[in-house]
């Protein structure tokens, strides 16, 4: 029987008042449910709201180094657990084995590095103009934070937003996903594990219409961070624009990777198929266009093909497996419907398209890694995102061309170029719009202490991770101190 997990609400796992529950149910293997999870509604969260509220003065008091001890405890506590935590992830995700053991690692590698925010500097000191005068600025938490993860990364996002939150005295109630609550539980039940206080910490899972609602439009909220689609996070800026609530929104992207002719043929194949179709494609930051030269279009346009016909896909627990399945059926007829699109909008399908069935494969969301040819700056498959492992391919005519191809979108996440010519990788530099910028590598796969976040359409607000993220959940105070009369 399938255990049932509670909300943890004031230090104490609750059942939602509804008695209602939701499954989570693996996306490579539908027989299988993981557990149920509270369908929780506004009751539950204002009540989460309330407690965290009540909770946020004392934890606030509490020395900073001392409240970076939970979370150094926790990350223990997770690490002794990995390989358990990952497989749960694995199984309610989708994404395979050793990339959910990867991201298990970065959730804890999170944990500690916040950690260690709390003993480093939260204050700096100005010199004034005026004699005897000490001025210094220091920074205070906002309150209580809401926190909305997504279902792709359910480790890793839910312990950089929690983190930074709560070293800086901040308490926070968190809305996972409905179709990965596993994974940040585990999260929360280490906090727990570590001791942190009653109301600090608090996790209420249900939909985004009923919970998610509730959640952001609770009077006690001080600022909430989100991660998701761009329809959620625009209704989610015009509904609290008029609060002063500060707002975090990370949403969608649609990458590119430029090639230009002096790269490695091989070796940009490899980045491409990292890019595009890895977690299988369900990443923000996943590449969607090859931006090719044309001098060696053709040339890599067979390898890019030949490998990624080579791909494995299927259940990511397998020794073996490179891709999962779509994380549900919604997500999966998302990816067919795009590639139907693409056909008909003129695109050259080279490989893949379809979806995978027989054996193991009807029991999951498995679609193939896609590739088309062909692609224009008009349709949509150059312009929207798919969140899935379909890949388009563009021709430039020179760097110049393969620039405004890369900048021709209403999104600016990550961007990536393949070449050895340090003159057009710093003309790259400077010219693409994009948050985040790599060089010869793919456009996904961040780490943890450097700031995360992008330009245009693909985020608002402050950064998330590294140094700054510890600006958005704060406050600054500047103090102006005379030591003699």
């Amino acid at each position: 029987m399938p255990q049932v997990y509670r909300n943890l609400i004031a230090g104490e796992w609750v059942e939602c008042a509804s008695k209602k529950t939701f499954p989570n149910v693996n996306p490579a293997n539908t027989d299988e449910v993981l557990g149920h999870f509270q369908a929780s509604g506004a009751e539950e969260v204002n009540t989460a709201c309330a407690e965290a509220a009540k909770a946020q003065a004392t934890w606030a008091a509490l020395p900073a180094p001392r409240r970076g001890e939970y979370l150094f405890k926790a990350a223990e506590l997770i690490e002794s657990r990995l390989d358990s935590i990952a497989e749960d992830m694995t199984r309610e995700e989708g994404k395979t084995l050793p990339e959910a053991k990867g991201e298990v690692k970065r959730a804890v590698n999170i944990f500690r590095y916040f950690g260690g925010e709390g003993a480093r500097s939260f204050s700096y000191q100005i010199p004034s103009e005026r004699p005897n005068v000490f001025c210094y600025m220091m920074r205070k938490p906002l309150g209580v934070v809401g926190l909305i993860t997504p279902w792709n990364f359910p480790s890793a996002i839910p312990a950089w937003k929690m983190a930074p939150a709560l070293v800086a005295g901040n308490t926070v109630v968190i809305k996972p996903a409905s179709l990965a609550p596993l994974s940040p539980y585990r999260l929360v039940e280490a906090l727990v594990e570590a001791g942190i206080p009653g109301g600090v910490v608090n996790y209420v899972t249900g939909s985004g219409g009923g919970a998610g609602n509730a959640l952001v439009e609770h009077p006690a909220i001080r600022a909430v961070s989100f991660t998701g689609s761009c329809d959620v996070g625009n209704r989610l800026h015009e509904k609290l624009a008029g609060r002063k609530v500060r707002v975090q929104l990370e949403m969608g992207g649609k990458n590119p990777t430029i090639v230009l002719k002096d790269a490695d043929l091989d070796y940009a194949a490899d980045i491409l198929i990292n890019g595009a179709f890895f977690s299988t494609g369900q990443k923000c930051t996943a590449c969607s266009r090859a931006i090719i030269e044309k001098d060696i279009y053709k040339p890599l346009v067979e390898k890019l093909v030949a490998k990624t016909k080579a791909l494995k896909v299927g259940n990511g627990v397998e020794p073996g497996i490179q891709i999962g399945p779509a994380v549900d059926e919604s997500q999966l007829d998302t990816d067919l419907k795009y590639i139907e699109i693409a056909r008909k909008e003129g695109a050259i399908l080279l490989c893949g398209g379809n979806r995978l069935t027989g054996g193991i494969y009807d029991k999951g969301f498995f679609v193939e890694p896609t590739i088309f040819d062909k692609v224009k700056p008009e349709m949509r498959i150059a312009q929207e995102e798919v969140f899935g492992p379909v890949l388009g391919l563009m021709v430039a005519n020179d760097f110049e061309e393969a620039m405004r191809l890369a900048n021709g979108v209403q999104f600016g996440l990550s961007a990536s170029i393949v070449s050895r010519d340090l003159t057009r990788v710093h003309q790259f530099i400077n010219g693409i719009e994009a948050g985040l910028i790599t060089i010869n590598l793919p456009t996904a796969g961040v780490e943890y202490q450097l700031p995360f976040g992008g330009t245009k359409e693909s985020s608002f607000g402050m950064r998330e991770q590294g140094p700054l993220a510890l600006e958005f959940y704060t406050e600054s105070r500047t103090v102006y101190l005379k030591y003699t009369q």
